[in-house]
């Protein structure tokens, strides 16, 4: 694959306050923290793997990739995390993907560096039909600085920030179900009869 090298992150930052206040990466699907799930996705997709969490950290380092926590206090949000991975990564290029969505695409990475490539675009974000996933994307290193100043300012919507950069969307609607997330118990309880 002739392309830049990309790291890789997973991003379980999050209160998961949807779910009760409970760690969701660490919650089980099928006998597996849905975490687990998700590397087992995103990994062979990278050439470097980090794992954005700001709890139960030893946790998270016992799935076998360094554990970067948020440098924005406060749980901020996934464009902290993805702040904290551009600030850690070794490689020019970075793709998230959220803890609680253990479905993703196999070749989500090659879409998205595709479209961002042939695009000449900063970030790369999929959409499935009318709705965009931001906490999917890949993006240059290069917006470190920009993403520190829009953090530091106070805001923290994904859309807002990306809307400020040169991005190319990516449908992935052929694959649409592959996005679900588990925001809820119902939810988990629902996929993880569902097998």
């Amino acid at each position: 694959m002739n392309r830049p090298p990309i790291t890789g992150v997973v991003l379980a930052g999050g209160l998961g306050r949807r779910m009760g206040g409970v760690d969701k990466g660490l919650q089980e699907l099928q006998g597996r923290p849905m975490t687990a799930w998700v590397i087992e996705r995103l990994a062979p997709q990278v050439d470097e793997l980090l794992i954005n969490a700001n709890q139960n950290n030893e946790r998270y380092a016992a799935f076998g990739h360094r554990v970067v926590p948020d440098c924005i206090p406060g749980f901020a949000g996934p464009l902290a995390g993805l702040h904290a991975a551009l600030s850690a990564a070794a490689h020019p290029l970075v793709a998230t993907a959220p803890c609680d969505s253990p479905f993703l695409p196999a070749d989500l990475v090659a879409r998205l560096s595709a479209a961002l490539h042939a695009h000449a675009a900063d970030l790369a974000v999929a959409r499935t039909f009318e709705q965009p996933h931001p906490v999917f994307c890949l993006c240059r290193r290069e917006v470190l600085p920009h993403l520190t100043a829009y953090l530091q300012s106070g805001e923290r919507k994904f859309e807002r920030w990306y809307a400020t950069l040169k991005t190319v969307e990516v449908a992935f609607d052929d694959v649409a179900g592959a996005f679900e997330n588990i925001n809820t118990r119902d939810e988990l309880q629902r996929f993880d009869t569902a097998s």
